[in-house]
């Protein structure tokens, strides 16, 4: 079969529908205890003490948790801690010096181990560094970087002196690094020279330094050299060289410095329900805690551990996940530059069976895609490793799922099936892998300690099967703690409401998505209700993309929807343009130059007119279904109705020449 599920797997596909943890697994799992959800719901918010205690506190806290200001919540009150002492100084401090944390691949096969002595080292000096370009605490510091080493060493660096980071995806455009600059009134920015696609080398300074010149303040610049002699360039007065500046701060020594648990740790700009970026702030004490438990008790990651998250960093799972979890476990935290088809179909597998990987955690999308390049690749070589598997991004369809646990995991790793966001900063739903019996197809039930429920338009909880709003009535440890620039109104309208049915609190947390829970409480995420797409990793607002696209020459209307983890983008022409290739090159030079090239689509299909209701409102749920082939459902309140045929013919292949 053209995606290596072969006949029997088919068969065995169809005979199983849960799986229990495989009891080797269970044996030396974190969690074992059964009563945990239990234990966390009788003692709560107290149970979350337990995640805090993971961590070394400069001053313990007085009170777990403040409601008084809610939704402003505040958690491990008056506490004080370094997030930076606690990924680094006290692994090394507890005779882990040389322990690897940190092993990076490059995307030419350039490796690199920085052990957690050599990790101190660096941060302290790139630290002091920072400190004399004059960062201080609560400066933001804009990151701007591709998957290299000098990514996380910024980020601890940052951490150490109080200076919340806002770490930039690399693939942005110029355009959208200077919105997120000038929003964040952040006056630092490192970046690199360039970095590698497939081989060739790109220009990411050209990009930094136009954004540079279109933020209204003075910005002081720091470049990573990542090309060496494949791409020289040059320095202004105001930008400085990463590795002249690490030298000339050679044994530098900067001791951390003791934040609030409340205190911003770092921002992120995520796309909200109105498609225009925020920065969502996290804080040190939450967000260290809730990350740090998760990827102990769900992850189950142990300092003997070699882990790989294949995220990116400029993403939340990066920062949560690569990052801060694992290394305030004291594991190894594996960083990949490259993708998993290049140089050849069987890299990710070929690196797992190298560097012996025990955990690894991957987007649904990439799951798909391996089922597609086929079974032949991961068993050329010996996974044996692998004692967990994980998922997080989107929802993952069962089939995947069991080819996943089959071919990846020889059936011997539980998967855990992750659900959150940016904003949650942290797991909240889906199966403990030493406890929970997994449903393919089905995240899971919320985690000890969340509070995670399926409502209907009144608030009432659905029934077992129905289809409803996902909600979160108690808040928890790493939740965002409001957006950069203390946008009040933005916080609360977007992500709260002010009914609840739980007698916890009066304000219940509403991520956007909807979903369905069984009659053991597990939940199945069904996908956004707003217009924020989920793509693999990544959230994207609908109005950016559609924005850019309209914003070209011969554009009349647009809409993008989200398919099978592809970005679809229907676009309407104005009468006399016809949608060729040419326009088609148009529209995606105008996204990588607005957003990026993150946000480019999988497919642009043009069309006369979009589907649209007598009122005018197009109608985007039939647009995904016609993406996916679902059956369309009742049209009568369409004014158009004949443009569906039409759009089906164009995606299914006329107009071929405009996807491909």
């Amino acid at each position: 079969m053209d995606d290596g599920v072969d006949v029997e797997l088919e068969a065995w596909l169809e005979r199983r529908e849960q799986f229990e943890p495989p009891e080797e697994f269970v044996e030396q799992a974190n969690i074992t205890d059964l009563d945990i959800y239990r234990t966390f719901e009788e003692n709560w918010p107290h149970c979350w003490e337990r995640a805090a205690e993971r961590l070394d506190w400069e001053r313990r806290w007085d009170d777990v948790l403040d409601s008084s200001s809610a939704p402003r919540y505040r958690w491990f009150v008056d506490g004080q801690l370094n997030a930076a002492h606690n990924c680094i100084d006290r692994h090394v401090e507890t005779g882990r010096k040389n322990h690897a944390a940190l092993r990076w691949v490059g995307k030419r096969g350039e490796t690199e181990t920085y052990t957690y002595g050599d990790l101190k080292r660096e941060t302290e000096e790139f630290a002091a560094a920072l400190r004399d370009l004059g960062v201080g605490e609560d400066d933001i510091v804009t990151l701007y970087l591709p998957m290299i080493p000098e990514l996380p060493i910024a980020m601890l660096a940052c951490a150490r002196l109080g200076a919340p980071h806002s770490v930039v995806f690399a693939g942005f455009s110029a355009d959208a690094l200077a919105a997120r600059m000038e929003n964040a009134d952040s006056e630092y920015l490192v970046t690199c020279d360039g970095y590698y696609r497939r081989g060739d080398a790109l220009n990411h300074k050209g990009k930094a330094d136009r954004a540079v010149r279109r933020v209204n303040h003075d910005v002081e610049t720091v470049v990573v050299d990542r090309l060496g002699g494949g791409l020289p360039h040059s320095l202004a007065d105001d930008q400085h060289d990463y590795d002249a500046l690490v030298e000339a701060h050679r044994n530098a020594t900067v001791e951390p410095v003791a934040r609030d648990s409340e205190d911003d740790l770092f921002v992120m700009y995520t796309s909200g329900t109105t498609g225009e970026p925020k920065a969502v702030r996290h804080t040190t004490g939450g967000y260290l805690s809730h990350t740090a438990w998760t990827s102990h008790a769900v992850l189950d990651i142990k300092p003997s551990d070699t882990y790989w998250c294949s995220a990116d960093i400029g993403w939340i799972t990066g920062h949560s996940y690569i990052v801060y979890g694992p290394l305030a476990l004291g594991a190894t935290t594996m960083m990949y530059e490259g993708t998993p088809d290049y140089p050849e179909k069987d890299r990710i597998w070929e690196l797992v069976e190298r560097y012996g990987v025990d955990v690894f955690y991957t987007a649904p999308t990439a799951v798909r895609a391996f089922m597609k390049w086929g079974a032949d690749h991961p068993a050329e070589h010996d996974l044996s490793s692998l004692r967990l598997l994980g998922t997080v991004g989107e929802p993952i369809n069962p089939r995947a799922w069991k080819w996943y646990y089959k071919h990846i995991g020889d059936e011997s790793c539980p998967i855990v099936d992750t659900w959150w966001q940016a904003e949650t900063g942290g797991m909240m739903i889906t199966t403990l892998p030493g406890v929970s019996t997994m449903k393919p197809g089905s995240a899971g039930p919320p985690l000890p300690g969340i509070d995670a429920r399926v409502i209907d338009d009144s608030g009432a909880e659905v029934d077992p099967g129905e289809a409803g709003y996902l909600v979160v009535e108690k808040p928890w440890p790493g939740m965002l703690r409001g957006l950069a620039g203390d946008d009040d109104d933005r916080f609360e309208t977007e992500y709260w409401t002010a009914y609840s049915n739980s007698e916890a609190d009066e304000w219940t947390y509403f991520p956007g998505d909807g979903a369905t829970v069984d009659e053991d409480g597990y939940v199945t995420l069904l996908g956004r209700v707003d217009d924020v797409i989920s793509v693999g990793d990544h959230r994207i607002g609908t109005m950016e993309v559609e924005s850019a696209i309209v914003a070209v020459d011969g554009v009349a209307e647009a809409a993008v929807v989200g398919a099978d983890g592809d970005l679809i983008a229907y676009v309407s022409t104005e009468r006399d343009r016809a949608g060729d290739a040419n326009l088609r090159r148009a529209v995606i030079d105008g996204i990588e130059d607005a957003i990026g090239e993150i946000a480019v689509p999988d497919h642009v299909v043009f069309t006369p007119e979009l589907p649209k209701t007598r009122s005018g409102k197009i109608m985007r749920r039939l647009l995904e279904d016609i993406a996916t082939g679902e059956e369309l459902g009742d049209i009568s309140a369409l004014r158009n109705p004949e443009v569906i045929g039409e759009l089906r013919a164009r995606l299914a292949g006329e107009t071929r020449s405009y996807l491909e």
